[in-house]
């Protein structure tokens, strides 16, 4: 599906490929929650590099840094809101970094480029109609930022007390009355109903349900408050020509979307090839109204399209329970007792995006250690190595050897895992199923160790008259690397490059289509002698805790 939508938008019209993270509210420092939207984006657009090399793509994320919550975590830090902003901004981008998260674009919404498309965002409403002025009542959520219908709040016991709380967030409510301005949410019913029957665009398709069901299910649509008192909320951007309103945190972050294409300004979005609409939203499920409901209608009411697709996560919980601040078990990335490239794999190996997923410093290092430094790095050091290759060579295919070689079962099985592994992750990248790409790849690897082992070539080593028969046990395995090292690019970018540095692999010959056809299935073709890097290869080293280093850490953190 996901390949039929791209060749009908920017394959097609030689438009870039637009991808974004939400945008991080900055009222606390990052967390693995945070990370794992980041990297989820990251995969997506390198995994669409991958595939079409001569793609442009456009890779935005950045921090959201209006509103209430901001006012008071500033005010907790004892900062100006300017430099705390700045100082969580950076932690973001800096995190993002150090993860091989390479967005193109970073941005922030105090901004002056951001403020200028916000506010000719809220005049096209107000030319069009779709703005009013009215006194509202309701429940609020200062947490959330956002009224909650009466409906979608229960009674609930906190500290011993009785409190209303939204069933969303389970945060508390309070009942406000206020004069805001509304937006005619209700009067895209229809028209947000027709965009959301469109197959797969929002996937996980249960994401695309609940949205669905929660339309259907609305007797009465609302309208909703798009700006809030400046008297309450001064940490905002002032709605045009009303000084005494700022514009609600939720429109000024979505509007981030089109700040980075260059709007309002046309020529500026010309020069950038027209990159709307966003051909991928990664979000939450928390946010999965605000992306899925409120912003397709803000963009139908200026007579834009909606996001081609949204792609939506579940959560990361901990030991078995939610991350909160509360029960002080928020996982900081650089906390984690394991280097960027494990938790990065671990984060894309683990999630399946429809439900939550469980983070535990135990599973980190286990998977770290079992898969990387063993199953994939283990391998790799051996068919490297001075012991079995003193040489250092990546050595030719012999027609007789290969042919003997096959007649044994465990070689016909790993030709037989390599030879179909591309087209199964091709599939299980285009449905953003990363998980199930990279367990056909440690399959793969599996049964790689399982034929290495088997052929045993520490005992061919020992006899000259075997040295056909090691370079074919060797090409074979190198040839298994270097395929399983293209294809893992998306998930953990620094060993694959790693990986196929050490194997001499030409940095023009690394896209997907070169993955595609192992060396022995390619008829007549002659394979000589290549050399690889020399010198001791250590792909991924094995992580060990000291568990004083690690609650330094922490405390750090």
């Amino acid at each position: 599906m996901r390949l039929n939508i791209r060749l009908l938008s920017s394959a097609v019209q030689k438009r870039p490929f637009y991808v974004t993270t939400p945008i991080f509210y900055v009222n606390a420092a990052p967390h693995l929650g945070h990370l794992y939207s980041a990297v989820v984006a990251d995969a997506i657009q390198r995994f669409e590099k991958l595939t079409n090399p001569d793609c442009n793509v456009i890779f935005s994320t950045g921090t959201d840094e209006h509103g209430t919550k901001i006012q008071q975590a500033a005010a907790k830090a004892n900062l100006p809101l300017p430099d705390y902003c700045t100082k969580l901004s950076d932690e973001y981008r800096t995190l993002f970094r150090e993860f091989n998260v390479d967005f193109t674009d970073y941005v922030r919404t105090t901004e002056k480029r951001h403020k200028v498309a916000v506010k000719h965002f809220w005049n096209k409403l107000v030319k069009k109609d779709y703005i009013y002025k009215a006194k509202y009542s309701g429940w609020y959520s200062v947490n959330d930022e956002s009224f909650v219908p009466e409906a979608h709040t229960r009674e609930d016991v906190i500290n011993g007390e009785k409190v209303k709380v939204s069933v969303e967030s389970g945060h508390p409510v309070e009942w406000t009355e206020e004069t805001n301005y509304m937006f005619r949410l209700s009067a895209f019913k229809t028209h947000l109903q027709e965009w959301l029957s469109k197959d797969g665009v929002i996937t996980p398709s249960k994401f695309q349900k609940q949205l669905q069901e929660l339309l259907e299910n609305e007797v009465y649509f609302p309208d909703i408050s798009v700006s809030r008192p400046s008297s309450r909320v001064h940490w905002a951007i002032r709605v045009p020509n009303d000084e005494e309103q700022s514009i609600y945190v939720w429109l000024d972050a979505l509007i981030n979307y089109l700040t980075v294409i260059g709007y309002p300004d046309e020529e500026a979005m010309i020069s950038r090839g027209r990159p709307w609409p966003a051909d991928v939203h990664v979000v939450g499920k928390d946010i999965l109204k605000f992306h899925g409901i409120y912003w397709p209608a803000f963009l139908m009411a200026i007579n834009w399209h909606p996001p081609r697709r949204l792609v939506c996560h579940a959560h990361w919980t901990v030991d078995g329970t939610k991350m909160s601040k509360s029960r002080r078990n928020v996982v900081h990335p650089r906390a984690t007792p394991a280097p960027p490239a494990a938790l990065r794999y671990l984060l894309l190996r683990e999630a399946t995006m429809a439900t939550d997923a469980n983070y535990s410093e135990t599973k980190l290092i286990n998977v770290a250690n079992s898969e990387l430094a063993d199953t994939l790095g283990n391998l790799a050091s051996r068919c490297c190595g001075a012991a079995l290759n003193p040489r250092q060579e990546f050595p030719p295919l012999h027609v007789k050897e290969l042919a003997d070689c096959k007649q044994s079962e465990v070689t016909a099985q790993l030709l037989d895992c390599v030879e179909r592994l591309p087209a199964i992750c091709h599939e299980h990248y285009s449905n953003y199923q990363f998980y199930k790409a990279v367990d056909a790849v440690i399959h793969t690897l599996h049964v790689a160790n399982l034929f290495f082992e088997t052929h045993k070539p520490w005992e061919l080593r020992k006899k000259v008259e075997n040295q056909k028969h090691l370079d074919i046990i060797l090409h074979i395995t190198m040839e298994t690397l270097r395929i399983c090292g293209i294809i893992l690019q998306p998930i953990i970018p620094d060993m694959s490059e790693k990986l196929l540095d050490k194997l001499q692999i030409p940095k023009d010959c690394r896209s997907w289509q070169h993955c595609e056809q192992p060396s022995w299935s390619v008829e007549d073709a002659i394979y000589e002698t290549k050399n690889i890097q020399s010198g001791k290869f250590v792909l991924f080293q094995r992580v060990y805790v000291d568990k004083k280093n690690v609650q330094k850490k922490k405390a750090k953190a």
